[in-house]
């Protein structure tokens, strides 16, 4: 009850006009952003720091709180519209949405994406204002071992599930895991991959790979498809809004994204491309229309994107209730804490009771005033379909060199922006999926890290990743994910062959 009755507070605050005002700026900032390619919600609240350092700390978190889930929303805008995710957590959006968008259905791609991030944002918003100590409190039960078998188990699911071959998905996969280790080891501190160039010191980007990938080999991949054709029209149909079957198919995934998204968000290395990625293969799973998987199934739309904002509102429980950050919007908002001379963790509930409760009041009102502001605009986000492509895609190509810039003002990250672009156009003109390479680049060193780990705390023995049921199980689900396709193939053969 005591956290009814300071949410209660937090409202009295954040119903304030003029927080109420610093909520609408939050949230429009953050949709705006989302939809621009390579421009992410940590990089916006690091360049309003300077910004608003005259700002009182309760106004400003609840600016940056209304940046991170507006950022969420918007990121679906482009990944359904144009095949090019504005955030790292929409990119398993992209697989489905833009076919749908393709196929005349956008404006439902958009509604769904609007509606569950909505319910998976109020959900999550529901677990940071009571679960959070109990949450955060699964961070001490998983283990290094934990946490290396759930990332096996994650490369695994992504290279077998993803692709027309579970070849293309393993290259794919490889070519991640080499992007995720170029730089200085952690532990030794010698380089990898760098080739000799300072440059490449500090690794490679993620948003400088996303972009690439998706922005540049998209674009690529339509100029040479279509040079010397005249300008066409995107297809426009559907209406917009969802048909009584697309709310039955949607509503689902939903709720399974959210459950999914929150606690896999608040656990240290979550982040939010897990949970979106594992609920992709959930609803693939289980979809009772198999087949349009690949070819614009609403399922997953659905659910990627709910878990993607479940996540995101998961991630500041750690950070709230123990200082830790566990994704790297969550790591600028540590460092605005301490700019106000904050200390998130226990204490914080305590010496800024006040603040935090309005910010995660504001969290309620800020999702509310994203639905309001996003599903009215739904038709008027489909009207960039009406571009003729040669033009809309060199404006995404110019914003994409403009957010890649702009993040660490490397011509080092323009080349290789434009060399994993064309790598990216290799891989589509050949069928090779795109995500696979995403996930190592994300797990591959996370993985690495539980590890040496794990294998640190057992003295070197490789039974250390195997000391406890957890971690058994996690292993034994990533090996059936690997096997049991080919034995049921195999089995599907030898009757088919009696």
């Amino acid at each position: 009850m005591d956290s009814f009755y300071s949410l209660i507070q937090g409202f009295g605050f954040a119903l304030q006009p003029e927080n109420l005002f610093w909520a609408f700026l939050g949230s429009m900032l953050g949709t705006a952003i989302g939809v621009l390619p390579g421009i992410g919600p940590a990089l916006t609240i690091a360049l309003l720091l300077p910004i608003t350092v005259k700002v009182a700390p309760t106004a400003a978190f609840i600016m940056f709180a209304g940046v991170l889930y507006g950022a969420m929303y918007g990121g679906s805008t482009t990944s359904i519209l144009l095949n090019t995710p504005g955030e790292s957590g929409s990119m398993m959006t992209a697989l489905e949405g833009n076919k749908m968008a393709k196929n005349g259905r956008g404006a439902a791609a958009l509604a769904t994406a609007a509606i569950g991030s909505f319910v998976a944002g109020t959900i999550a918003t529901l677990g940071i204002t009571f679960l959070a100590p109990l949450i955060a409190e699964l961070a001490f039960v998983f283990t290094a071992a934990n946490y290396f078998a759930l990332m096996v188990l994650s490369l695994m699911s992504v290279s077998v599930v993803l692709g027309t071959s579970r070849v293309r998905g393993f290259i794919a996969l490889l070519l991640g895991l080499a992007l995720g280790v170029v730089g200085i080891d952690p532990q030794t501190g010698l380089a990898r991959l760098t080739f000799g160039s300072p440059a490449l010191l500090d690794g490679i980007e993620l948003t400088v790979v996303l972009v690439s990938m998706f922005a540049v080999g998209e674009i690529l991949y339509v100029a040479s498809r279509f040079r010397n054709m005249p300008p066409q029209i995107n297809p426009l149909a559907g209406g917009s809004w969802m048909t009584r079957q697309d709310w039955k198919r949607s509503w689902r995934p939903w709720l399974r994204g959210t459950f999914l998204g929150f606690p896999i968000g608040a656990l240290p290395t979550g982040g939010t491309e897990v949970p979106t990625f594992l609920s992709y293969t959930i609803e693939r799973r289980l979809c009772k229309h198999p087949q349009e998987f690949g070819n614009g199934a609403i399922e997953g739309v659905a659910g990627p994107e709910a878990a993607n904002n479940a996540a995101a509102g998961g991630i500041l429980v750690p950070l709230l209730t123990l200082g830790l950050p566990t994704s790297a919007t969550a790591a600028v908002l540590l460092a605005a804490f301490q700019s106000y001379g904050l200390q998130p963790g226990p204490f914080l509930f305590t010496n800024s009771h006040d603040l935090v409760w309005a910010v995660i009041a504001s969290l309620y009102i800020g999702n509310i005033m994203l639905l309001v502001l996003n599903l009215p605009l739904v038709g008027l986000w489909v009207r960039l379909l009406l571009i003729p492509r040669p033009y809309l895609y060199g404006g995404i190509l110019i914003f994409a060199m403009v957010g890649i810039w702009g993040i660490s003002t490397s011509w080092m990250d323009l080349l290789v922006m434009f060399v994993v672009g064309l790598a990216g156009y290799v891989m589509r003109v050949y069928d090779f999926p795109i995500a696979p390479v995403l996930i190592g680049l994300i797990l591959g060193p996370m993985a690495e890290t539980q590890l040496r780990r794990a294998l640190a705390i057992g003295n070197g023995s490789p039974l250390a990743l195997v000391s406890d049921p957890l971690s058994i199980v996690l292993l034994s689900l990533a090996a059936a994910v690997l096997l049991l396709p080919l034995l049921l193939r195999r089995l599907r053969a030898a009757a088919n062959s009696q």
